[in-house]
């Protein structure tokens, strides 16, 4: 399925269950994920991308999304920094690219056409990182504790 085709419709009505509204005391972020669910696909910004994907929230539509973004401006300033989209991409789980072969290839095409001069001014560790995924035979990272997100 392309789900770059659903533009129209949000997480909420693609990423079954739909979610309760959080929780009064729920924090900042937990509210904005929740919000963001609700947007639909075509509506999100590039920040938007960014904490769906680091918060690990139906990937299977957001990196599509992003990649599509990244493969524009792989260094796109989404949020934080320079570059801060890609390397929220290329920290998600493995086993989320299992289901997206020909995406993760796109992404380990982009990293490979990066010339050097641009990953020296991404913060230090960024270089590891998408070395990292180019090397994972099906892209992403190994899940860890430091990547794992709970409380979504």
């Amino acid at each position: 399925m392309d789900r770059l085709l659903h533009l129209d419709r949000s997480l909420d009505e693609l990423d079954p269950p739909r979610w309760n509204a959080p929780a009064p005391e729920a924090t900042h972020l937990v509210r904005k994920v929740h919000k963001l669910r609700a947007k639909p696909l075509g509506e999100l910004h590039p920040a938007d991308l960014h904490n769906l994907i680091s918060q690990q929230v139906a990937l299977p539509y957001v990196l599509p999304l992003a990649v599509r973004l990244l493969l524009d401006e792989p260094l796109l300033d989404a949020y934080f920094y320079d570059g801060d989209l890609l390397l929220a991409v290329v920290e998600t789980p493995a086993t989320a690219w299992t289901t997206m072969p020909d995406i993760a290839h796109q992404v380990r095409a982009l990293i490979a056409s990066l010339p050097q001069t641009a990953l020296s001014d991404l913060p230090c560790g960024s270089a590891e990182k998408l070395s990292r995924f180019t090397t994972q035979p099906d892209g992403g990272t190994a899940p860890s504790a430091a990547t794992a997100r709970t409380g979504l």
